[in-house]
């Protein structure tokens, strides 16, 4: 018999213009190829969850701005891992977030938890 292997997922729920939709982070040994997903016309949306090596484990949310010259960080959110509480409560270890983009006024909103990860999951947009 094989033993249960607990492996866990980032999972962040965002909102624009009205719609909310998920994004699955599995965990990355280099954060160098995790590409940001384009939510809307203005904002690009990326996670990064490095599990391991214990030394640099952490979750990084970054939002940019796309502006004519290219994308601009507007915000980033850096968490430990493992958060210092796997409770369940509101908003998921990340508290809810409000990102502005100032020039076209969008505002992004989002919030992150752990979830055990499934077998069929991998990085996807819902």
């Amino acid at each position: 018999m094989v033993p249960a292997i607990h492996a866990e997922q980032v999972l962040c729920h965002y909102t624009y213009g009205g719609e909310t939709r998920a994004l699955v982070a599995l965990p990355v040994s280099s954060p160098y190829a995790v590409k940001a997903i384009d939510v809307g016309s203005f904002f690009h949306f990326r996670v990064v969850f490095q599990n391991k090596p214990v030394d640099i484990a952490s979750i990084k949310i970054y939002t940019y701005a796309d502006r004519d010259d290219g994308p601009v960080l507007i915000h980033q959110a850096i968490f430990p891992y493992p958060p210092a509480s796997r409770r369940a409560v509101p908003y998921g270890f990340s508290g809810l977030h409000f990102v502005h983009e100032p020039v076209r006024d969008g505002e992004l909103q989002y919030w992150c938890q752990l979830t055990p990860t499934q077998r069929s999951d991998r990085r996807v947009e819902r």
